[in-house]
């Protein structure tokens, strides 16, 4: 729904803040407003040819006033009065809530706006979009959300079957998820994509039956299969953090704390060619319990999405009473248990661990058993590149707010589980949360091992930390500390990038997102008898007869 309205309040606070219980629907004779195209994704027969269109909103009006605004709302068919405070957890909600404030709005009106959302009429409300590719629990299998149609590129396409879920508001665990922040899903189709032949390239599209016995199916979409586990070839992998959304026309939308959002997504999209696989480490959507804004992260993110796999780790208290349960039902992990978010991924020379940092990791506890079990598995003759992660740091951030705290880490962060990063001989461990990049030297307990920045080989002596949280939410400010252990800092939105060229040698990057270019970065170069070398507290266990 768009509106029109002017508030004389509107200078006085940002256009997030717009409550439309407080304007007043202020159009002149004269004034008119319309939205073109009429019809949103053309469509051939059955088969949609585009997912979204640029709208645009001509606004008309020959008594011009500096307090006139226009929004869109979501849902459309807005009503105020469904939308009372449910109950005490909803007083302390900062107003006015999403469902009675434009979900995006601008005051900068001449006479025409344009933006990316559905204001017109779908060609096909029923179309499946925004298809999300991730690695399935074997080397060889790609899920996929949405029934599809696909096979080898140039050869017969094949069907694969596919289960449907979603969510209600008893799903959510508190305010504004389950209240003023809610809003329905729709159902999200998932496909499991089995025994694809390595490095191939595959097409797709997704489809599904309507009620009258016809079908209606996507446009083509197409990505390339995993190498299998120690395979010899060119892997690079993406990590980041703390991305959210932003809007492209911008407009101002209702939580506008993700400015560098945009940067880091059109430069994933300008190289989508130059990576295979992309590791969104926690705080994706921002969405903080109105749900409307998981639609618009996806369809921010849905050209990488639907080439390369995006894996993440999700907690399971997420703010704004969600319980995960978008994260977890929009996203898949190869987690063992879907309740509980670690888990291990094998991607050709790379083996990942990826930790949930919302749960406890401490020594005896389930979390740790399992990172321990994880890390032990890597057969680093075949997968050479032993990759932790998690959301929150565990390691040693110099983050202006863990250094007032004294401690450069989650509480009893990183006292557990560098015993088992110095065990297995972890080459690097990744972390977000922290709105910015920085690079830690190879360390154990307080102490660089290693003096080198950019060429490190041989013997695994300790694990090199780097937070990488800059994917776009508003800039986190670095101590006026600045530990020894710190190798590069930088104050601004970037992402990382792993290249594996062989078994011996790997290439580490940070970029920024604003121009793609390096601005760190160190290369690993080792040999398989190196990882096996003796260090401290890094020994196997050994007998008198050895």
């Amino acid at each position: 729904m768009v509106s029109l309205g002017s508030q004389k309040s509107l200078r006085r606070s940002p256009l997030s803040k717009i409550a439309i219980l407080n304007t007043k629907i202020a159009l002149y004779d004269s004034a008119s407003i319309y939205a073109t195209p009429v019809l949103l994704q053309g469509q051939k027969g059955d088969i949609i040819e585009e997912d979204t269109r640029w709208v645009t909103v001509t606004l008309k009006n020959s008594k011009p006033e500096n307090d006139d605004w226009v929004g869109v709302f979501s849902p459309a068919k807005f009503d105020s009065s469904t939308f009372p405070p449910n109950g005490p957890e909803d007083q302390e909600l900062e107003k006015p809530y999403i469902c009675s404030a434009p979900i995006k709005a601008d005051s900068q009106i001449l006479n025409w706006w344009q933006f990316q959302m559905p204001l017109s009429v779908f060609a096909n409300p029923k179309a499946p979009l925004y298809p999300r590719l991730a690695l399935g629990k074997a080397w060889d299998e790609t899920k996929l959300f949405h029934s599809l149609s696909g096979g080898l590129k140039g050869e017969a396409q094949v069907r694969s079957p596919a289960g449907t879920l979603t969510y209600d508001r008893s799903s959510m665990c508190g305010a504004p998820a389950r209240t003023v922040g809610w809003r329905h899903p729709g159902y999200i189709h998932t496909s499991f994509l089995k025994e694809l032949w390595p490095n191939s390239e595959y097409t797709y599209r997704m489809g599904h039956s309507l009620l009258d016995g016809s079908y209606v199916w996507s446009k083509s979409y197409s990505f390339e299969s995993s190498p299998y586990p120690g395979q010899d070839s060119l892997q690079r992998i993406i990590v980041f953090g703390d991305m959210g959304k932003a809007e492209r026309d911008g407009s101002n939308e209702y939580a506008n704390t993700q400015p560098g959002s945009l940067n880091t997504t059109d430069q994933l999209v300008k190289n989508l060619k130059n990576y295979d696989i992309v590791f969104h480490i926690g705080d994706m959507a921002y969405a903080n319990g109105y749900l409307s804004e998981w639609d618009q992260f996806i369809a921010q993110v849905s050209p990488i999405s639907s080439a390369v796999p995006q894996m993440g780790p999700f907690g399971t208290t997420d703010s704004g009473g969600e319980c995960g349960v978008p994260a977890e039902t929009l996203y898949y992990v190869p987690a063992d248990n879907r309740a509980k978010f670690w888990y291990s991924a094998d991607y050709g020379m790379f083996k990942f661990c990826v930790a949930e940092s919302e749960h406890d990791w401490r020594a005896g506890l389930e979390q740790y058993k399992w990172i321990e079990k994880c890390l032990a598995s890597a057969d680093r003759r075949k997968q050479p590149w032993l990759i932790f992660m998690a959301h929150r740091v565990l390691g040693y951030p110099s983050n202006s707010w863990y250094g007032q705290e004294g401690s450069f880490a989650e509480p009893e962060g990183r006292d557990d589980p560098q015993k088992l990063w110095q065990r297995y001989k972890v080459d690097i461990a990744v972390f977000g949360h922290v709105h910015n990049y920085e690079r830690i030297c190879p360390i154990y307990q307080n102490q660089c091992v290693n003096s080198e920045k950019s060429k490190f080989s041989g013997v695994v002596n300790a694990t090199i930390h780097v937070v990488t949280g800059g994917g776009g939410k508003s800039l986190a400010k670095f101590s006026s500390l600045s530990p020894v252990w710190s190798v590069y800092r930088d104050y601004d939105w970037g992402f990382v990038k792993l290249t594996a060229f062989n078994h011996s040698s790997l290439l580490f990057e940070y970029k920024k997102s604003r121009d793609g270019q390096v601005y760190d970065s160190f290369t690993i170069y080792r040999e398989y008898k190196d990882v096996l070398a003796c260090i401290h507290d890094g020994c196997e266990p050994t007998t008198l007869a050895s």
